[in-house]
């Protein structure tokens, strides 16, 4: 029987179940293939940690978040005598080769791996629907439904005690979630990494809303928004492994700011990882569901290094390294659209 593996890397999001469901009960069912899972991502891989995945195993994980496999952030480029290691263990279990489901690093892992030999699938995943080879990511449509969420709930409070709220939500260099919340919520403004933002503008925003008889207001700002040079100062963040700053904070500085300048009672709330947990909307069980389906239908016709990915409604496949040649930016037009209902 031949058999392929199957591994979740990066940030855990709501489908990343139903996507192993579909890998599994097409691989079983259609093609007749054995699959194995790897635990924790790519160091279930380098460890040789894994589960076997049947019809059964996979039952009942449709609507549930998380990953039944786990997930880390391990890159086996990182590690010494890593990409050997991947090697021998795949061929140590018979694995014909790995279906990759992540976002931007993961993927982009995957795509070196296929440059070293290894047959990679992949799939793309990530809330902040980044990923510039496929118009929508699953985890998204969740992230933007369960922020929007928390704008309308955050709008009753705010209208009972007058005051600014300011909801961070995630998005380290693109602002998909914030822009599609604040527009679905009504924010009064929106704050993108995309587009540097100048405080004194965001509060004459505010300013001219409280004038016209609204004495509240809500500021969505993705956390990894940076205000335009000079005009006001930034959180000091940790690194992590990669020496990536630990975003998340930069709503606390907004507010102090339009408290300071404004007067107006001002208030924070952050989502954090709030928005890629628990259930998955009907719209990413859907995408995944279709992604897990054709992801499993190139491994089976030995279409190795591609990715699946959406285009208009179709689920079609592009080459590795192209899904991870460039982020998915919000375009300005975009954030015009959005720009009508500041203030």
């Amino acid at each position: 029987m031949t058999r392929i593996g199957i591994l979740t890397g990066g940030g855990d999001c709501p489908g990343l179940n139903a996507c192993i469901r579909a890998v599994v009960r097409k691989g079983v069912t259609t093609y007749d293939l054995g699959v194995i899972g790897f635990r924790d991502g790519y160091k279930g891989v380098l460890d040789g940690s894994v589960m076997e995945l049947t019809g059964e195993s996979a039952r009942g994980i449709l609507h549930r978040g998380g990953t039944i496999l786990g997930t880390s952030r391990v890159d086996p480029f990182r590690v010494e005598g890593g990409i050997d290691l991947v090697k021998e263990n795949l061929a140590s279990y018979r694995i014909e080769g790995l279906v990759v489901i992540g976002g931007e690093g993961t993927i982009g892992t995957a795509a070196k791996l296929s440059a070293e030999g290894v047959n990679v699938v992949g799939v793309p995943k990530t809330i902040d629907n980044d990923l510039a080879a496929t118009d929508y990511t699953f985890g998204f449509d969740t992230a933007v439904q369960i922020a929007t969420d928390a704008i309308d709930r955050l709008h009753t409070t705010a209208e009972s005690h007058n005051r600014v709220m300011v909801l961070e939500v995630m998005g380290r260099h693109a602002g998909w979630i914030a822009l599609y919340s604040g527009l679905a919520g009504g924010a009064d403004v929106i704050l993108i990494p995309e587009q540097p933002f100048d405080i004194g503008e965001v509060c004459e925003h505010l300013r001219h809303r409280h004038s016209t008889g609204h004495r509240f207001s809500i500021v969505v700002v993705a956390e990894g928004s940076l205000p335009k040079e000079g005009s006001m100062g930034v959180p000091d963040y940790d690194r992590d492994q990669f020496g990536r700053p630990r975003l998340g904070g930069i709503s606390n500085v907004i507010a102090d700011e339009i408290n300071h300048r404004t007067g107006y009672s001002t208030r924070v709330t952050i989502l954090g990882h709030v928005q890629r947990g628990g259930t998955p909307t009907a719209a990413d069980r859907v995408l995944a569901t279709r992604y897990g389906v054709g992801a499993v239908d190139l491994a089976a016709e030995g279409r190795w290094g591609r990715m699946v990915s959406l285009r208009g409604n179709a689920i079609v496949d592009c080459p590795l390294d192209e899904a991870v040649g460039e982020l998915k930016t919000v375009p300005k037009d975009l954030y015009e659209v959005a720009e009508v209902f500041f203030g």
